[in-house]
This record gives structure tokens, C-alpha cells and sequence, in this order.
């Protein structure tokens, strides 16, 4: 009997043994999710109160992704899906003390208060914008050389934060939007390349994920011209912790929660040929647990946040232990709230949107707001509503201590500041990730590759999760086939192993 070990019972985990369940076509092969916690699902958590649906993590994927369509409806869980509401695709700004709609077009920009005449000019003299350089580019350099700085400062880099949690002026275009790097390439600029996709429809260039001969890593779904990214937001009707039961109730006796990994060694056999005595091949890995005592895998995968795996590999490898340390995260708070819908002040009464972003230099904390009953009905009680406010990120990483009470007077400010919210909530929920959200600063395909390099040393041993090629459910998901391919192809090739 095979084994694989799967490090982590987040959604990448999860997915990467689904997908090496349903596909070892009958081999012998044993699948082992180890994870250090007391529940699977990593950041994926919904929790009910008071009535109020609320996510401590993302609260959806985009439907333009197969991948994950194709996962759900592997383990069943189809009829559980639910739609975000067409006023979704409507997002929003703060900016000099109003809410202004994200424009959907060229056009509309022109119309719009959210940039001044001189913003608005630069962004319709984006075909003859200056080609690209050579060197991997910042979001934010990307975007001035674009549509100009003003566009790049209040719509691109509260975007950033909204999505990354990011500074877009150390963030890399490339490892975070490889789609906008790749129709950058392929039409020589983005007005030529929203045409095209407008004839052709929104379909993926050929090739995304990574561009050929770059390196380029799969990155999060780009925005739209409306801010909003390409494909419809789904969920399901308990939240995003549904695909986590459907994933574990799919995979009986894989996942092992409360079993923290503390660190690895290489298993070494006898050399493969006779007579050489200074030989001795690698032959799997045994993985010292902190409860339970060992672990042999011929297999091992690390699915979780690249410096958690860094101390896992540190006695097998240091300087590969050293680079995962390398790869940075942004803290980010989560605040949910909710409040009864008939006391809500007039301009934001119908909460008919997304949320809205809010660039910096604007007089709040908060990161942005999310108006989550809007999105999905049904997530909060009958005649009350749901909203989520973010902080923290790049841009304000002290905020992950800021103590409760605080917290929500700085949170209520904001509100009044800028949607006119000045209501005592009905419920209030804090979440705190302090590990938060991968930063793929620039020149991270550069790092991504070192460590593909340096894991390709260690036989049997790879990596998965959102610290390396997307930090979206759907790029976790899109990247378990593949991953899953290389794991049998490598087990077929190596005959025997660990036993």
C-alpha cells in the first residue's frame, strides 16, 4: 500500500484528495489528511448567530472557474449552490465624502465623479500608453503606466486591498494578475484587449495560469472594467463551510483532525545498484507528530501556509526552509455586523451592491465593507441586514491587535463617515487572521520557482495552497489535478516505496 500525506485540511488539501481519490483508478493507494486543528476547512468557516449567516473567511468563489463547478458536483453538493443577486456586479468607491459606482466602461468614467477631468483624460489615452519593461512590475506601476496615477491610486490600490489585502505598489502583476500581464502581451493594451474580449466573450486566454517561458504564476481572476471580476460570485445556501462537509463526508477516514505535523525526515534505502556503497536512495518520509507519534508516507504534500510548512522542513532542508519563511502575509480583520433594515439612513437604505473600497487618504480605517445580505438573500434574518468591514492588510498590518471594544468604535466611525451608518448593531462578530492573506510581493515567480527546484531534491515532496499560485478557492482547487497527475505519475515511476 502507497501513501500519501496531505499537510493541511484547507480547501487545497481537501480538493487534492478528492481529486487523488477519484483518480488512482483502483490502485493501492492511501490517502492521509493530517490536520492540526480540531476542524477541517482552514480560513473556510460560516458560523450562524443570532439568525445572521456569517464568514470568517471568503464568502464565495466565481463561477467562470470549472474547477471548482467540476469538484462540487463530484462530491454532490450541486443542489446547495447558491447565486449571488445581479446587485453584485454594482461596486463602489468612498471618495471625498460620497459613494460613487465603479464605472463599467471607458465611457462611463467620462460621466462619473469618482476622478477628476484630468484623471478621466489620462485613463482614454490608455492604447498609447508605454509598453511594459522587461523586469517583473508592480500593480500600482502597472496601472500608472496604464490609466494613469490618479486611477491607479483610488480605484486599482483599494482594489489591491480589497482582494489581496495588498499594497498594489510592492505587489507583482504578474504572480497576482498573470491574465492582465498575459492581454497586456497578446493585445498591446487593455482597451484593445476589453474589445476583444467583447467579440469573443470572456473566455480565458490560451495558456493562463502561466505564461510560457515567464514563470508566471496562476493568480487571483482580474477585475472587469466594472471592478468586479469575470464570472458570477456562487456560494451555498449554509455558507462556503458547505463544500468543506460535502469535501470530508466525500473522503471517510482521510481526515485526521488534531494531528499537527512538527517536522519531516527522508526515509533512505539501499542504493539501486550493487557495488555503490556510497549510495543510498530516498525511499518516502516519516512525519514526526506532535500527538500519536510517527507517520510514513511515500508521498508527502504541505497544503498550508508556507511558513508553518517552512518549520516542518527545516531539519531536511534549511535553506528551502528559509525561502518559505520568505513568502509574507497580511493580517486582515474581519468585523460582521448587522442591523435592522428599516433604520438604515436613506442613501443606503436598499444596500443594492457589492460594498464598497475606500483608498487610502480618505479619513478611515476600514479597509472597505462587503453588504452581504445583499449579495445572498437570506443571510440575515427577516427585515434586518448583513455587512462585513475589513481592516488591516499591507497597508495597516497593527490593526490585527487593535482590542475589541476599539474596534468596533473605530469600525461605527467609518460606517458614518461614509455610508451615514450611525445605529447601535444588532450583532457584532470579530474574526482575526493573523496569518491572513499570501503576499506575492514582486519577484515571487522567481522565489516559486527556487522552491520548485529545491522540492524537486526531495523526492516525493510537494506543495500546495494559496502561498504559491493564487491565493482564490478556485485557484486551490484548479491547482489540484494537475498536482494530483505529477503525485501518480511520480508513485508509478517509483515502484515499491515505502510499505
Amino acid at each position: 500500500m502507497r501513501r500519501v500525506a496531505i499537510v493541511g485540511a484547507g480547501i487545497a488539501g481537501l480538493a487534492l484528495a478528492e481529486t487523488l481519490r477519484r483518480r488512482r483508478n483502483g490502485s493501492e493507494l492511501e490517502i492521509t489528511v493530517l490536520e492540526k486543528s480540531d476542524r477541517a476547512g482552514g480560513n473556510i468557516r460560516t458560523d450562524t448567530i443570532d439568525g445572521f449567516l456569517c464568514e470568517r473567511g471568503p464568502h464565495g468563489f466565481l463561477d467562470s472557474a470549472p474547477a471548482t463547478l467540476d469538484l462540487v458536483r463530484s462530491i454532490g453538493i450541486e443542489h446547495r449552490l447558491q447565486l449571488s443577486g445581479e446587485a453584485a456586479r454594482r461596486r463602489f468607491v468612498f471618495r471625498r465624502g460620497a459613494l460613487h459606482q465603479i464605472p463599467g466602461s471607458p465611457g462611463e468614467f467620462v460621466t462619473s465623479g469618482l476622478l477628476s477631468w484630468p484623471g478621466k483624460l489620462r485613463i482614454l489615452w490608455e492604447p498609447f500608453a508605454a509598453t511594459r519593461p522587461e523586469a517583473d512590475e508592480t500593480i500600482h506601476a502597472f496601472a500608472t503606466r496604464r490609466i494613469g496615477r490618479e486611477a491607479a491610486d483610488v480605484v486599482i490600490d483599494p482594489m489591491v486591498s480589497g482582494i489581496c489585502a495588498g499594497d498594489s505598489r510592492q505587489l507583482s502583476l504578474q504572480a497576482c494578475f498573470p491574465r492582465l500581464w498575459q492581454m497586456e502581451a497578446a493585445h498591446g493594451g487593455l482597451f484593445r484587449a476589453a474589445l476583444t474580449l467583447r467579440r469573443n466573450g470572456p473566455r480565458a486566454p490560451h495558456g493562463q495560469g502561466r505564461a510560457k517561458g515567464t514563470g508566471a504564476t496562476r493568480g487571483s481572476q482580474p477585475p472587469a472594467a466594472s471592478g468586479a471580476p469575470i464570472g458570477r460570485l456562487m456560494s451555498f445556501v449554509g455558507g462556503m463551510e458547505d463544500l468543506v462537509h460535502g469535501l470530508v463526508a466525500a473522503l471517510p477516514g482521510t481526515v485526521q483532525t488534531n494531528r499537527r505535523v512538527r517536522t519531516m525526515s527522508e526515509i533512505t534505502g539501499p542504493a539501486r545498484h550493487s557495488g555503490d556503497a556510497h549510495s543510498r536512495r530516498r525511499s518516502g518520509f516519516l512525519l514526526d507528530l506532535q500527538t500519536n507519534g510517527t507517520l510514513r508516507a511515500d508521498v508527502v504534500v504541505l497544503a498550508g501556509p508556507a511558513s508553518e510548512s517552512a518549520a516542518i522542513v527545516q531539519q531536511i532542508d534549511p535553506r528551502l526552509a528559509t525561502l518559505l519563511r520568505d513568502m509574507t502575509t497580511a493580517p486582515v480583520v474581519v468585523v460582521c455586523l448587522g442591523y435592522p433594515a428599516c433604520r438604515l439612513p436613506a442613501p443606503v437604505a436598499s444596500l443594492e451592491g457589492f460594498g464598497f473600497l475606500i483608498p487610502r487618504g480618505e479619513g478611515a480605517r476600514i479597509l472597505g465593507v462587503v453588504w452581504d445580505s445583499s449579495i445572498y438573500p437570506g443571510r440575515a434574518p427577516a427585515g434586518r441586514v448583513l455587512i462585513r468591514a475589513m481592516l488591516g492588510g499591507a497597508h495597516d498590518p497593527a490593526a490585527i491587535a487593535i482590542p475589541d471594544e476599539t474596534l468596533l468604535r473605530t469600525v461605527r466611525h467609518d460606517l458614518k463617515i461614509t455610508m451615514g451608518l450611525d445605529l447601535t448593531p444588532v450583532m457584532v462578530q470579530v474574526y482575526r487572521h493573523h496569518l491572513g492573506i499570501p503576499q506575492y510581493t514582486v519577484g515571487h515567480s522567481g522565489r516559486l520557482e527556487q522552491i520548485e527546484a529545491m522540492a524537486r531534491r526531495h523526492s516525493g515532496l510537494f506543495f500546495a495552497g494559496n502561498s504559491y499560485r493564487g491565493i482564490a478557492i478556485n485557484n486551490c482547487v484548479a491547482e489540484a489535478g494537475p498536482l494530483a497527475d505529477r503525485i501518480l505519475a511520480h508513485l508509478q515511476s517509483r515502484r515499491g516505496g515505502v510499505r
